[in-house]
This record gives structure tokens, sequence and C-alpha cells, in this order.
């Protein structure tokens, strides 16, 4: 089955997207949604321009749709329908446990009628993450609400460790850090992060990142 994934550029969707690989479908597509002005993603704060450069790493097309939050489940349902016509049938999401999420994705995508599928769904925060490094994955901290001093930091048990201080889910499942992901077993070349400037915005601290 050709399907697509809903791509953020961090730890959930890359792993997520190797899972479905390792189950036998074809990840055709990623899909990533971006700020209206084009600029950033929606969640992570990453450059358009270095999504672009981390798809073409892993050799998979990214197509990327601008969207405000409120207009995010009428640019879902479009640009879905405009990949069904070429043959996609699922979509793959990084979700782990929170039920919400999962019943937003199985109303939109049965009213759509793909299949989607959750590789993540009902994994532990420790078997996740243990999973991933055990993989090979390596990633970094690009956005937090916890602490700047978390920016820039390689995702490892050290700084799990600081994370876990905080309280938090682990995994950040609610958005207390977001990562990007430069190299692993769906990468067919890693990527070199060059960490810039650190950004506050709504709350949120942001890590300009590029990469070559």
């Amino acid at each position: 089955m050709r399907v697509f994934a809903s791509w953020s550029g961090g730890k959930e969707s890359a792993l997520a997207t190797y899972k479905a690989i390792l189950w036998g479908y074809q990840v055709s597509y990623l899909v990533n949604f971006i700020s209206e002005d084009g600029e950033r993603s929606r969640s992570h704060g990453i450059k358009a321009s270095v999504l672009d450069w981390q798809s073409k790493a892993m050799g998979i097309p990214l197509v990327q749709v601008k969207t405000s939050w409120e207009d995010y489940e009428e640019n879902f349902r479009k640009v879905v329908g405009k990949l069904k016509l070429k043959g996609i049938l699922g979509g793959v999401f990084g979700d782990m446990d929170l039920e919400e999420h999962r019943e937003w994705l199985e109303r939109v995508c049965g009213e759509l009628e793909i299949k989607p599928i959750l590789p993540l769904w009902g994994i532990g925060s420790e078997e996740l993450l243990a999973d991933f490094w055990s993989l090979g994955f390596k990633a970094i901290v690009v956005a937090t609400k916890l602490d700047q001093s978390l920016l820039g930091r390689a995702l490892d048990k050290s700084s799990l460790n600081e994370i876990e201080k905080f309280g938090c889910h682990p995994c950040g499942e609610s958005g207390e850090y977001h990562t990007f992901v430069f190299d692993g077993p769906i990468f067919k070349m890693p990527l070199e992060v060059i960490p810039g400037k650190k950004e506050k915005r709504d709350n949120v601290w942001f890590l300009e990142i590029s990469v070559r």
C-alpha cells in the first residue's frame, strides 16, 4: 500500500515512518504543515528549507502545506484528497497516547476513506526512546517550553534526565519539547546540523538551525 507520512521532522514521525516501512508500507510522500508565510513548520518552528533538505537526505518527496491552526483540518483534507489522486491509500502518524488525537485521525481519515496507520500507538515512553536510540536515530532539541538550556542538546539519556526533572511527559507529547532528526536508518546520508540563534516566541524557546 502506498501511503504518506505526517511529518514534523522530529523523533516520533521519523520512528513511525521507519516502522511503517518495516511493516511493508511504501511511504511515497512526507506531508508537513508550515506557517502561512511558508517560512517554518507549524509545530517545531523549523525552517521549511531545512525540512526540504531532510527529505532529500531520506530520499522521500516532501509536500509542504501552508496553513493556520484554524484551517488545519480543511487543509489536511485538501492535501490528502490530492494525494489520493496519486494512488495514496493511507497515512502514517506518530501519535502514541493522546486519545483526542487518535479520535480526530480516525474520524477525518475515515471520512476521507484512507487508512490511519499509528505504529507507535500504545508504546510506552521508555520503550519508544530505547527503540529510537537502538535503531541508530539521532536528534537534537530545537524547541521547548521548559528551559532554553535544552536547545541544541542531543536527545540522549543525559538530556532526557534533565527533561524528566520538569515532571513532564518524557517524549514531550504535550509540546514540552520538539526535536529534529538528522540521522538514522531511513536516511541515505546523515545531515550536519549547524545551530544558530535562540528566540522565544509565544512562551516557547526555538533554536534556529541550518544543515549541510
